[in-house]
């Protein structure tokens, strides 16, 4: 059994006429009636009572027609919602990203994002480190992921650019003002410093650098977020090292550049043959991310 078959049967009832039907659906009635019988057989009865210059349904037939009706509008409204989907009309993106990353340049791309496709739902994953959301990636948990470039990935991705870290110091700290909008990490080494947890893929940001600058950072408190990061630094806990995107106004004057410049690739990556909502985003992403 088919859809098609399906509609020939509907045709038939509804025009009354076999020849009617054929003409209507675009067919000869040759095959027209042949589908028709061949339905029959597989049901061990008739569909149609055939009358001179006229059709009607058999019982059979009357029974059948609703369920076949059903099938048709069914697939029909299949099809519809799939080409809205196709269309970026409806349906729902889901988007992998890291924590620091959700809070700096997803919202200026959603909210793009959201004036173009107001139809299609947004779902936000975060993780703590890369390689956490490498693997749920692969696993499908989203249909596109934002973070560093991951190792060893097979599937497509794109080069958003490079974010720049700053360092947060504390409100009416000497340095701010010393220095002119930047700072070498050695003259921080005497200082605790707000640290992130070893499950959070920034811890190793933070020691890199600090180790490229000489030395190891003694740790005042330690953080999942940058957001805390930053507040706990302002408040005078320690300096922090954070992506300058997640940097708000109210934080901006106590933020220098170090020296020398820190900086991070991300990346939009996919799995073998990306959604279009997939594609889509990630060519928003690439216009509206701040880095």
């Amino acid at each position: 059994m088919t859809l098609r078959q399906f509609e020939y049967v509907i045709a038939v009832a509804e025009e009354g006429s076999f020849t009617e039907a054929a003409h209507r659906l675009l067919v000869s009635q040759p095959a027209l009636s042949h589908q028709i019988k061949a339905l029959e057989h597989s049901f061990g009865g008739e569909l149609f009572e055939r009358l001179p210059g006229t059709v009607r349904l058999t019982a059979l037939g009357s029974a059948f027609i609703p369920h076949a009706m059903a099938a048709v509008a069914g697939a029909q409204e299949a099809t519809r919602a799939a080409r809205a989907v196709g269309r970026l009309e409806a349906g729902e993106l889901r988007i992998a990203t890291l924590h620091s990353i959700a809070l700096g340049i997803i919202p200026a791309a959603i909210q793009a994002w959201r004036r173009d496709h107001p139809r299609v739902r947004v779902q936000v994953h975060e993780f703590t480190h890369v390689d956490l959301l490498t693997a749920e990636m692969a696993h499908g948990v989203a249909d596109v992921a934002v973070g560093p470039r991951p190792e060893g990935w097979d599937g497509p991705r794109r080069s958003l650019g490079s974010e720049e870290f700053m360092v947060v110091l504390p409100e009416g700290d000497p340095l701010l003002r010393a220095d002119r909008g930047s700072i070498t990490l050695e003259r921080l080494a005497d200082r605790p410093w707000v640290l992130y947890t070893p499950d959070v893929g920034l811890a190793a940001v933070v020691a890199q650098a600090c180790a490229q600058a000489g030395f190891i950072p003694r740790a005042a408190v330690r953080t999942h977020h940058t957001a805390t990061a930053i507040e706990l630094a302002a408040a005078g806990l320690g300096p922090a090292l954070v992506p300058g995107n997640v940097i708000g106004p109210d934080f901006a004057s106590c933020a220098l550049y170090p020296d020398p410049l820190i900086r991070r690739e991300l990346v939009a990556f996919t799995r073998p043959r990306p959604a279009p909502s997939a594609l889509a985003f990630i060519d928003v992403l690439t216009e509206h991310a701040t880095l």
